[in-house]
């Protein structure tokens, strides 16, 4: 028999990797995580490598004990290149979260916390704007707000933003740069990144090497050690 836990309003979000390990089912001879382990308290943590799938504690729990529909209402996502469906921007905010009825009020307010509200109030048609396939009417901006406002309208204890910010311009960059900074805001983050520019603030930074954690700590710390992130940061070289 297994226990399955089920969190009310005291879940918080907490995450520790202990030891994990992970390969790819296409590449089993090759190890991608070698060990990890990682302690995320409700702040935020920065990685050079995709770990945010393998969650293996849960504010204490074994993830597998956790209810898996539970668990996943309290997790928003924004990824490098988010998936918009042919819809009003509205609809596609609404998306965020299909459990209940999302009010307009809602919409607007996560629009506007995703920095992406005065924008939509340029256009004749407002929140019914058509975003076509794809949100092939948007730039790569844009598409990354609505995103955000989506993965904010669930109002997640833990958010994953997987290379958010990697595909953009420099200008569109510090617009969804803001509208991340404030979506992270109370949450759990966990930011994938390879541009640093984009993990400077964070509480932790874990710097990954072949599947291991090589440093930890703030940008601070980091660049005062001078070691791999220092070497990042400073000539862009990537770690041996």
């Amino acid at each position: 028999m297994s226990l399955i836990i089920h969190f009310q309003e005291n879940f918080r979000g907490n995450i520790e990797f202990l030891n994990c390990k992970f390969t790819y089912p296409t590449r089993p001879d090759t190890q991608v995580l070698k060990g990890l382990v990682v302690s995320i308290y409700r702040k935020a943590i920065d990685s050079a490598s995709t770990v945010s799938s393998y969650f293996q504690l849960i504010d204490g729990h074994q993830s597998h004990s956790v209810n898996v529909p539970f668990l996943r209402s309290q997790i928003g996502i924004v990824s490098q290149e988010p998936v918009l469906f042919d819809c009003s921007i509205a609809g596609n905010i609404q998306y965020g979260d299909n459990t209940r009825s999302v009010s307009m009020e809602e919409i607007v307010e996560a629009a506007k916390k995703a920095f992406l509200h005065d924008f939509v109030m340029t256009l004749p048609d407002k929140y019914e704007t058509q975003v076509g396939a794809q949100g092939s009417q948007l730039s790569r901006g844009q598409k990354q707000r609505i995103a955000i406002a989506r993965a904010i309208v669930r109002n997640p204890k833990i958010l994953l933003l997987d290379e958010a910010t990697s595909a953009l311009d420099t200008e569109s960059e510090k617009t969804v740069q803001s509208a991340l900074d404030e979506a992270r805001k109370g949450r759990t983050c966990i930011v994938i990144a390879h541009r640093l520019s984009t993990i400077q603030t964070a509480d932790i930074i874990a710097v990954m090497s072949h599947g291991v954690v090589i440093e930890q700590g703030t940008h601070q710390t980091l660049m005062a050690k001078k070691g791999a992130y220092y070497k990042l940061v400073t000539t862009g070289a990537p770690i041996s």
